[in-house]
């Protein structure tokens, strides 16, 4: 049975590419109104796990549930009270920022489109870019912009890939307070991932830390630095980055 308070629910999932495993026997849960991070080197299954999510690939086993609805049977749906931002999309160069925004607005059929335009970019001071070539924009003004279009159909659920990479110290800053600010009035559940511990110490109530496809330490960010014994959360990361390698090497060294 699906807990009405979750907002998502991943049961079992396996996700294989050929012989190569990416997601092994994933298994969270998210509560409506949680912002929670999830973290992981690179290949560790953080961006397969989101596209799972999105429903760009499905599941080689097990179950996703959003809103309570089986994501495979009501994706569409789901989707329309979804949304994604990443530092590594683009929306299409050809089209003029507001172009691009109007494009979307109907696509999500978002009422009073062009007010709500208007209120995202000057959120995230890009008003006087509104008539601009998107592909003329810097990558930090990409990223903001993308944030925009996550922001339109005011989502139950936001989905962000490494929200602020391009961005510099005071426009990521403004970028995690606009986030958190939203979420309080809003109420949305979002799903972060970040290379940024800066992003996932100041926005996330809660980490998930992935590693070969699975979950191996849950918690709030004081709580996992107390349990590695660690200052930082930085430093955390990077022990369970390096926990496959330093493993690897012990083994080898054993065998000689």
């Amino acid at each position: 049975m699906v807990h009405s308070d979750l907002v998502v629910e991943l049961r079992n999932v396996r996700k294989t590419f050929g012989p190569a495993l990416a997601v092994d026997d994933l298994s969270f849960s998210v509560a409506e109104g949680e912002i929670v991070g999830l973290l992981g080197a690179n290949g560790a299954g953080k961006t397969t796990s989101i596209h799972m999510l999105l429903g760009l690939i499905t599941p080689s086993a097990g179950t996703i549930n959003i809103f309570g609805k089986d994501l495979e049977r009501h994706r569409i749906d789901i989707l329309q009270q979804a949304n994604f931002a990443s530092a590594y999309q683009f929306l299409p160069w050809n089209l003029k920022v507001w172009e691009n925004l109007f494009v979307f607005s109907e696509i999500y059929r978002v009422k009073n489109g062009k007010k709500k335009i208007n209120e995202l970019l000057d959120m995230f001071e890009l008003s006087h870019m509104r008539d601009r070539i998107t592909g003329a924009l810097s990558a930090g003004e990409q990223t903001r912009l993308n944030l925009c279009k996550s922001l339109l159909n005011d989502p139950r659920l936001l989905l962000l890939d490494e929200p602020t990479a391009s961005l510099d110290p005071d426009q990521a800053d403004k970028v995690r307070k606009i986030i958190a600010s939203l979420q309080r009035e809003t109420g949305m559940t979002v799903i972060n991932t970040s290379h940024n511990m800066i992003d996932v110490h100041e926005l996330c109530g809660r980490i998930l830390f992935m590693q070969k496809g699975r979950i191996i330490a849950e918690g709030g960010a004081d709580e996992i630095m107390q349990r590695y014994g660690s200052e930082s959360l930085e430093d955390v990361f990077i022990r369970i980055a390096r926990t496959p390698i330093v493993e690897k090497l012990e083994s080898e060294l054993a065998k000689n």
